[in-house]
């Protein structure tokens, strides 16, 4: 429906990206604009589904289960990454949801039981003992959910590899908003978008980035 006057919008009204364009990013009745969110989130999981897609191609044996384990893992991941940017909450239903999904997924699988134990509790523990530290400072409730969410997702070392992505990305365009006086330091950040790319990143490509970094220490 238009967030604006509600009206429910017709089928016509719906079609991704199209639609946005062809109403020239206007309610066709109340003439409100539609937030840009909407066709961004759009053009993001078309090329995100791309890239899943893609990446499943180019695997020397493709699995269908992977493939749709990591199609519904991207829809979390999504939804984590809008509802975090726009609300600053990381919804607890949607990451319980995703953890056993993405328990079931891997245990179907055959992946053992041992790294996934290891990446919850590495990534879990290491959020809510900064959780604890600050009394909720920090970081929220949801991101320490989220790091169970991931361990069990990438498990070890994978889980490494997304952490120091989410920081290091996190801090770099933290420092850009600051230095373009659109943040300041105290400024709250929404550090579930962060977590949510740099799993997508790790599912995806950890196992590469992990051996290329192994191979260039010898």
């Amino acid at each position: 429906m238009c967030p604006h006057c509600r009206r429910q919008l017709a089928w016509y009204e719906n079609i991704p990206v199209l639609s946005y364009l062809v109403l020239r990013g206007k309610c066709r009745t109340c003439k409100n604009p539609i937030p840009k969110h909407f066709i961004f989130v759009e053009l993001g999981t078309a090329l995100v589904f791309v890239l899943v897609a893609w990446h499943s191609l180019g695997s020397p044996e493709l699995v269908p289960a992977v493939f749709f384990r990591n199609i519904i893992f991207s829809i979390l991941l999504i939804v984590i990454f809008v509802y975090d940017w726009l609300y600053q909450e990381i919804l607890p239903s949607v990451v319980w949801l995703g953890a056993l999904v993405g328990l079931g997924f891997n245990i179907y699988l055959g992946y053992s039981l041992l790294p996934m134990l290891i990446g919850l509790l590495v990534a879990g523990g290491f959020f809510w003992l900064q959780y604890a530290i600050s009394k909720g400072r920090w970081l929220g409730g949801g991101d320490v959910r989220m790091g169970f969410m991931m361990g069990i997702w990438l498990g070890w070392p994978a889980i490494l590899l997304a952490l120091f992505l989410s920081y290091v990305s996190g801090a770099i365009i933290g420092l850009l908003l600051i230095a373009t006086g659109k943040k300041q330091l105290s400024s709250s950040v929404p550090f579930g978008t962060y977590l949510a790319t740099a799993t997508f990143v790790s599912l995806l490509w950890g196992k590469e980035v992990i051996s290329w970094y192994m191979n260039f220490l010898h």
